[in-house]
């Protein structure tokens, strides 16, 4: 699920405390409990399987037995995103340790019988992983001939790190163009067209690898994107430095409040059920440093909305109170790029593409192919007559 920041860490519900020093970061040492997700249980589930599940997720060793144990029932849920045919696609599971010593996870999907017409590389969004849902948007766009690479960031999913911490945000982005950049070295794909996917914080990192990269990627979609924090949602300066200060001594607690982020973000409600499914996902209290880091990026991003100059397709649900609509469409009008599409879906929420009604989710999904149908013939088109 694909979760961020705008209501994600409700910086309002700070203000009921006193900002006196101490007194503040003693007020947060009394809310500061030990915060476990829910439990949830599963029908049909032995007692080993789910003690697995309820093991603490903050460490790597312990999420990737869990999606071990648990990715069959996984794939078997009662969701559209499952139930496309997948027969002949090479999709394949790796890790690589990369240059700052971390293991990270990545996936591919692959078209079985001809080679891939582009290709997609995708950033998930806050707490997420790209092993749950996104399994689902991979086969069907890798069965409509698209080559898709994803990742889970350090600290999250199948990744090395503690569990949902982003110590700098750049180094994550970092992180993200490193694999990204050697798996596109691949001389049976190189010569592809490449466009980026960004859902929710996933849109701000692929944001940010434009921003670092302005010349290599030939697109990028971006659905629900984390770009802006809507003007309603700032929290005052004296708020974000008491924030910032409390998150230099507590970096990596589990202390930022939020709201039920599933029933934001999911409309369907036996959707919304599924959530629980992905059993490796985030879902304590965001850590305080996360926050800062998520705060700043949205700054900066803000800052250099006129900077993106790649073809876009933005996507956003009309109802979404997680990322706020009204900045999709500020970005869209602020963006220099001068091939850009802006889709608003009307009553849809955050989760366009595993939260909503199947008909709103084949709609956004037939949008998506279509944009990276034209896109990549117009590719095919200019490089043939170069």
């Amino acid at each position: 699920m694909a979760l961020t920041i705008s209501k994600l860490f409700t910086f309002n519900h700070f203000q009921e405390f006193s900002f006196k020093g101490s007194a503040v970061y003693l007020l947060l040492r009394r809310r500061e409990v030990k915060t476990l997700a829910m439990t949830t249980r599963f029908p049909g589930i032995d007692n080993e399987l789910q003690k697995i599940l309820d093991a603490n997720m903050d460490h790597v060793s312990a999420r990737r037995q869990a999606r071990h144990a648990f990715k069959d029932i996984q794939l078997g849920i009662d969701h559209i995103l499952f139930k496309a045919p997948c027969d002949g696609l090479k999709i394949k599971e790796s890790y690589e340790v990369n240059s700052r010593g971390v293991e990270i996870f990545y996936k591919s999907w692959l078209p079985g019988a001809a080679r891939p017409r582009a290709t997609v590389f995708y950033c998930h969004g806050y707490g997420d992983t790209c092993t749950f849902f996104f399994e689902g948007i991979a086969r069907k766009l890798a069965c409509a001939g698209y080559g898709v690479f994803a990742m889970d960031y350090p600290g999250f999913g199948l990744s090395e790190g503690l569990h949902c911490y982003i110590p700098s945000f750049d180094s994550l982005v970092d992180d993200v163009i490193e694999i990204y950049s050697k798996i596109k070295e691949n001389p049976e794909i190189h010569s592809l067209p490449s466009f980026l996917f960004g859902q929710s914080m996933g849109g701000a990192v692929a944001l940010k690898m434009h921003l670092k990269q302005p010349k290599a990627w030939d697109g990028a979609i971006l659905v629900a994107p984390m770009c802006k924090i809507a003007d309603d949602m700032v929290p005052p300066m004296l708020l974000k430095q008491i924030l910032i200060g409390i998150a230099n001594i507590l970096p990596k607690q589990k202390l930022v409040p939020q709201k039920n982020l599933a029933e934001a973000a999911f409309r369907d409600l036996k959707k919304r059920e599924m959530t629980a499914y992905n059993v490796i996902a985030y879902k304590d209290k965001p850590r305080l440093w996360t926050a800062v880091e998520m705060l700043r990026t949205t700054q900066e991003i803000e800052q250099r909305l006129k900077d993106v100059c790649l073809p876009l397709l933005i996507l956003h649900g009309e109802a979404d109170i997680v990322t706020d609509p009204s900045v999709s469409k500020e970005f869209y009008e602020k963006a220099s790029s001068s091939d850009k599409k802006l889709k608003l879906y009307k009553d849809a929420y955050h989760s366009l593409l595993e939260g909503e009604p199947d008909e709103m989710i084949i709609q956004v999904f037939s949008d998506i192919i279509l944009w990276l149908d034209d896109h990549t013939l117009k590719h095919s088109s200019s490089s043939t007559s170069k």
